[in-house]
Formats: structure tokens, sequence, C-alpha cells
């Protein structure tokens, strides 16, 4: 198993090592040892920093991701709440296409301003009450 130093992790993975030395106080990833005074991680590092990047892109907390890696490190995904960040990302893009619409519709509207718009008035409604 080859070990890598916490600076070969940096360089490698593009995260800051303060962003490493958090992520293990956190419990998220660990240190196979040290070399020296220097933090030492085996390749399975890089998979779990990839896991965080994806659970952080999908608009996980740090805490639920915790949650998704078994007590031995290795990923343990919890069906239902992929499920529920999936059905969470749904409505943001449903919002997000409403809005994207609204703004093209507002660019090219002719009418003598926007808030005088039908269209552009029931945009706000319905993003009132999103």
């Amino acid at each position: 198993m080859q070990e890598l130093g916490i600076g070969e992790v940096v360089r490698r993975s593009g995260v800051p090592a303060s962003t490493l030395r958090y992520y293990e106080e956190r419990g998220l990833i660990g240190a196979v040892g040290r070399r020296g005074l220097t933090r030492v991680f085996d390749q399975a590092v890089f998979e779990r920093l990839t896991l965080i990047s994806v659970g952080r892109a999908a608009g996980f907390t740090l805490d639920e991701i915790a949650l998704m890696f078994a007590s031995d490190g290795r990923p343990q995904l919890d069906r239902a709440m992929l499920t529920g960040k999936a059905d969470e990302l749904d409505a943001t893009i449903r919002r997000l296409t409403v809005m994207r619409d609204g703004l093209r519709h507002a660019a090219s509207c002719s009418a003598p301003s926007h808030m005088e718009c039908p269209k552009f008035r029931r945009l706000l409604e319905r993003l009132t009450k999103s």
C-alpha cells in the first residue's frame, strides 16, 4: 500500500491542506499514520474526497455526508436519503426553469413596463409562492 503525504494528496486532489485537516477532524477522511509530523493517507482518500465533492455539489451537508460512510470507511449510501435529495433537486430545477423562462421573456417583452406584462406578473406570483 502506497502512503501519500498530505502535500501529495493536495497536489493530486486539488483540495487544500486546511480542508483535508478539517475533513479529518470531522471524521470524513482519516490519515493512516504519520511520517514525522506529516499526515499520510492511502489511495482510498481520493475516492472519499470524490464522494464528498459529489455530495457537496448535490447539496448534502457534511453531517449528511458523514452518514454515507460505514465505520470502516467504505461508502454506505442511504437510498431514501438519496431519493429525498433527488426530489429536492427536482423542485430546485423546476423553480430555476420558471425563473430562466421568465427572465428570457422579460428580456424580450414588448410591454412598456415589466410590471405591466401579465406573464411577468404571473412569474412573480409563482415565485412568491415557491
